[in-house]
């Protein structure tokens, strides 16, 4: 495990004394998402795959302004990584005297097939990270989440809009947002609101890597606001999401996509 902690320049820290787990943190939206909590005061574990470079450099620009983050990897399909990042996680919480308050399962991996030709294996391999990770981190989380605490997970589009291609893909997301409803009824007692977010196209090396320019421009133009999603419009949601103030919002997909649907 690495970590990098140094106080946050940020005037406003309405996540002070809040610890937050971001699953997917180093890169990316993930990326985008850890940077907010941090600058907003919660102390922030993050989990990435393979790359620590990723993490290595989030960690040094965390040192300079962003408050506490600290970098654990796992790997969502082996349950063994999940206990162990949860556990290293409750450490880091321990020792900066919080608790964990914030999940955000963002981490998720993409495949595109024709039904007719996507291997059961693909199926396999998709449903293992995206859907039964999901279920692995809540599983995890829910009894770990204090009081007052907030869950939001990452979904896409696709589940109501789904391109050829994407069966898979959008099963899995739809899974997660089933599990991110019922986790809203079981943890809502005690105040703890969960939350999905419903992804739109947004500007990551991951989608230019996978779309052509022309596909991407087509996908900015259907929407109400003729641009691609940020990183930074993500992380802002999910800054929103997990406010004090957001305690009556819950059990709900919120759409994120500049009113492509």
């Amino acid at each position: 495990m690495t970590t990098s902690t140094t106080p946050s320049t940020t005037s406003y820290r309405p996540l002070a004394s809040r610890g937050a787990l971001v699953t997917g943190g180093s890169r990316g939206i993930g990326r985008a998402i850890t940077s907010r909590l941090a600058a907003d005061g919660a102390t922030v574990v993050l989990t990435y795959a393979e790359r620590s470079d990723a993490a290595d450099t989030l960690l040094e620009e965390a040192a300079e302004s962003n408050g506490q983050v600290f970098a654990v990897r796992m790997d969502l399909a082996d349950p063994d990584q999940v206990t162990a990042a949860f556990e290293a996680a409750d450490e880091v919480f321990r020792t900066a005297g919080v608790g964990l308050d914030i999940l955000v399962a963002n981490a998720g991996i993409f495949t595109s097939a024709p039904l007719a030709e996507a291997p059961v294996e693909e199926w396999d391999r998709v449903m293992a990270v995206n859907a039964r990770g999901t279920f692995l981190t809540l599983r995890q989380a829910a009894p770990r989440l204090r009081d007052d605490g907030r869950v939001v997970t990452v979904s896409t589009v696709g589940t109501q809009w789904p391109s050829p291609g994407e069966a898979i893909y959008a099963a899995s997301k739809a899974a997660v947002e089933q599990l991110t409803r019922v986790a809203s009824r079981e943890l809502g007692r005690r105040g703890i609101t969960a939350n999905t977010i419903s992804l739109g196209p947004t500007d990551t090396d991951l989608l230019r890597a996978s779309a052509h320019p022309s596909a991407l421009e087509g996908a900015a133009a259907m929407t109400a606001l003729g641009r691609l999603g940020r990183p930074a419009d993500i992380a802002d949601l999910v800054a929103l999401l997990v406010h004090p103030d957001s305690r009556w919002v819950t059990g709900q997909i919120i759409g994120a996509d500049g009113g492509l649907t």
